[in-house]
């Protein structure tokens, strides 16, 4: 029992500088992580010097407009300000380090890979297992559902090929698009994008309702046949949307049908 105890103790340890340099001297992929970064060797790309890192160190200190000649000066940083988070940011037009130098005419973001940011807190309305962060393997079947129907719109309907999909290590997934074409996207472009995979209108404190029109769009009918392989286990056996009133309302304010709500009321 005393074992196991000190076992349950080390596994939640808190995270402290000296056991985050322990990581990032030895355990810290570094050059592999600038490698994806650069697209090639650190040292051989100009513009992995123009890319911006962003550290959040103890006490939730935030530092900003870090760069880095290679992955040695990288690792060396890491080492010496053991960051509780890193942030990538863009590329840009000079060196972020020397950002106070330089106008904003001089000083302007050129590229940055085309990012996805599937929170599980976002499907809140539609799973009852798990709230907040809190994930469990009956409402993970909403993380794979995004992820193939997203996965398939990148590759089949935008035509990328350089997708990498990365759990966020709390409570979601994140998918780097890292195509040249991704990667030079004007905002106005991005949001278009975004919208085009978007059926859910309202914020989080308003009344959501899915916006869906007949016929179906040719991408939400692909998307459709992908949440229908699994979508009866999911929501009547896994989730029971309908098993009380107030699932019920909950169920009903997602429907886009003034007259079904109207028959249910």
């Amino acid at each position: 029992m005393a074992n196991e105890e000190r076992q349950q103790e080390n596994i939640q340890a808190p995270v402290t500088p000296w056991n985050l340099a322990i990581y990032y001297r030895r355990i810290f992929p570094s050059h592999v992580y600038c490698k994806w970064l650069a697209y090639g060797e650190p040292a051989a790309c100009p513009q992995f010097s123009q890319r911006e890192f962003s550290f959040t160190l103890e006490n939730d200190v935030y530092r900003r407009y870090l760069s880095f000649t290679n992955h040695i000066e990288f690792e060396k940083e890491l080492i010496k300000m053991c960051p509780e988070k890193i942030d990538i940011g863009a590329v840009y037009s000079a060196k972020p380090k020397d950002h106070k130098m330089l106008s904003t005419a001089q000083f302007y973001p050129i590229e940055r890979e085309l990012v996805f940011d599937i929170d599980m807190t976002d499907y809140d309305d539609v799973r009852f297992c798990c709230r907040g962060a809190d994930i469990c393997s009956k409402c993970w079947t909403l993380m794979r559902f995004a992820m193939q129907i997203i996965d398939r719109v990148l590759y089949e309907d935008f035509g990328f090929e350089h997708r990498l999909w990365i759990y966020s290590g709390r409570r979601g997934v994140h998918c780097w698009v890292c195509d040249q074409t991704a990667r030079e996207l004007q905002s106005s472009i991005r949001q278009a994008i975004v919208e085009h995979i978007s059926v859910i209108v309202g914020g989080k404190d308003s009344t959501k309702r899915v916006s869906l029109y007949t016929p179906l769009h040719p991408s939400l009918q692909k998307a459709r046949e992908i949440i229908l392989t699994e979508f009866d286990g999911y929501a009547c056996l896994e989730q029971d949307f309908l098993g009380d009133d107030q699932r019920i309302e909950r169920f009903l304010r997602l429907v886009p049908d003034d007259n079904i709500l109207f028959s249910y009321s």
